[in-house]
């Protein structure tokens, strides 16, 4: 173990790079949104502001919003889609309704009280061409320097997983869904 904590040693003391990150939960499996909501409880732990923006998500009551309100000012929330692309079956509205989710996304960006910035749901707005992928990856790619952003939501795009810094793909192994259990207050919302 003494060499073994050793290598460990040498291997952090050779990192020396700090500052935000991109981060990017996809994949079929559940859990991204909720790693992201992890984070957020981890960053407001340290005393940093932070802010989300749900992109897809309905305006319906949610536990982690419930949650995150308890923190007042320390958090900046804003559901601002109009449901899943299943049920509001209108493109235009879903499109207009993404726009002005990055309108606020790209508010939140410049407020240097922010140190972590949830999209929640971005890889849907984007996989849908809802938003101009270039565009998004661009202002992204050029946030400031100590603000840390984390895009969720299924089938991101190549684009923005080589544009990321750190990227978790959540795996479908084996859901309750299939199995016939309705979504739960508490472990789906």
């Amino acid at each position: 173990m003494e060499k073994r904590k050793a290598l460990q040693d040498a291997e952090v003391a050779s990192k020396t790079i700090a500052r935000g990150l991109l981060i990017v939960h996809t994949g079929p499996g559940k859990g991204k949104s909720t790693a992201a909501w992890g984070l957020g409880l981890r960053a407001l732990g340290h005393g940093w502001r932070i802010g989300v923006v749900q992109f897809i998500k309905g305006a319906w009551e949610t536990g982690e919003r419930a949650a995150f309100a308890r923190f007042g000012d320390q958090v900046s929330w804003h559901t601002m889609g109009e449901g899943f692309t299943w049920e509001t079956q209108d493109k235009a509205r879903d499109m207009a309704a993404a726009q002005a989710a990055w309108a606020k996304a790209r508010e939140l960006m410049a407020d240097e009280g922010l140190r972590l910035l949830i999209l929640d749901e971005l890889s849907i707005a984007l996989r849908y061409d809802y938003l101009p992928l270039t565009e998004v990856i661009e202002v992204l790619k050029a946030r400031r320097p100590e603000l840390t952003i984390v895009v969720t939501g299924r089938n991101a795009k190549p684009d923005l997983i080589a544009a990321a810094d750190c990227v978790t793909e959540m795996g479908a192994v084996k859901h309750h869904f299939a199995a016939g259990f309705k979504a739960q207050a508490g472990i789906e919302f």
